[in-house]
């Protein structure tokens, strides 16, 4: 957490190429040891669960911090979301806070940057997690649109274990309704998924790589079908004048810590509507998407 410039760490192309598309994959966001210590503080939190049976732990709004899918079991553990990690480890708070990925968001939305939430998102061997497609600022509305989820990938990404799946330049367009039939599905309407799936492409890459992803870019991804693991650890941040429009799905003690520049005490508004989203009952959005899963198609 630093008030003074730090070099451009993509270049002018790469920038250009973010806001053109809407995403960007980067090699070498974290060091090594960095990358060592998510690892090891996550494969602890896999040992954990074994020990429990439904979701566990305690985040500062009560619901449960350790998120596991239905199914999960001793032999088979299926911890799929850890909430605001960076509280409970410090190798996840250093990485959101001290890494060229904070760098590389810089560049894209800084010099002011602040903290909106943190989580991890896994789908361990033959996990079934599914996330529906989506984008994630109608989850996280701001005051403006200058908002990037950096999404590091704790272990290498492939075609067969989830990848995340964009649909490029999808941040310029409309933000589809999450509800459907006065329902909050936390999804996109079943046809406009299947548009998005035909046109999108997939992000992979090395354990380290970074995927920065604009927050009004539609995505999805399908289950881990492979014997790897896919971890990623997930920061969205927003530039320093965005405020934010309604409660945060993830609190935490970190909402608002500036990790690049300073508060410039100003709020910059841009013209948009967005349906209020709903808060999750359950310890994250896949309960939502699954409880509403098996409604019919509204379009």
């Amino acid at each position: 957490m630093t008030s003074d410039p730090v070099p451009c760490v993509l270049t002018p192309e790469q920038v250009e190429a973010f806001w053109r598309d809407g995403v960007l994959t980067v090699p070498d966001a974290v060091t090594p040891s960095q990358l060592a210590a998510l690892r090891a503080d996550f494969d602890g939190w896999v040992a954990e669960s074994r020990t429990h049976e439904a979701p566990y732990g305690e985040t500062v709004d009560g619901r449960a911090r350790f998120d596991v899918q239905p199914g999960h079991s001793p032999e088979h553990p299926a911890l799929r979301r850890v909430q605001a990690p960076t509280e409970v480890s410090a190798a996840y708070r250093e990485v959101m806070a001290d890494s060229a990925m904070v760098d590389m968001v810089a560049d894209l939305i800084g010099p002011d940057v602040k903290l909106h939430h943190t989580k991890v998102n896994s789908k361990l061997p033959g996990a079934a997690t599914e996330v529906r497609w989506h984008q994630d600022f109608p989850y996280t509305p701001h005051s403006n649109t200058d908002l990037v989820t950096a999404l590091l990938m704790v272990d290498e990404v492939t075609e067969l274990n989830g990848p995340l799946e964009v649909l490029p330049g999808s941040h310029l367009g409309p933000l589809h309704s999450l509800w459907h039939d006065g329902v909050f599905t936390g999804a996109v309407d079943d046809a406009v998924a299947a548009d998005m799936r035909r046109d999108s492409i997939a992000c992979f890459g090395p354990a380290g790589s970074v995927c920065l992803m604009h927050t009004k870019l539609a995505h999805g991804s399908a289950p881990n079908l492979s014997d790897r693991s896919r971890t990623l650890f997930i920061c969205v941040y927003s530039a320093g004048d965005a405020a934010p429009s309604a409660p945060s799905p993830v609190p935490t003690v970190h909402q608002g810590l500036f990790v690049r520049g300073s508060d410039p005490f100003r709020i910059r508004s841009v013209p948009y509507e967005v349906e209020t989203p709903e808060f999750p009952r359950g310890p994250s959005f896949f309960t939502q998407q699954e409880a509403t899963a098996t409604m019919p198609p509204t379009g």
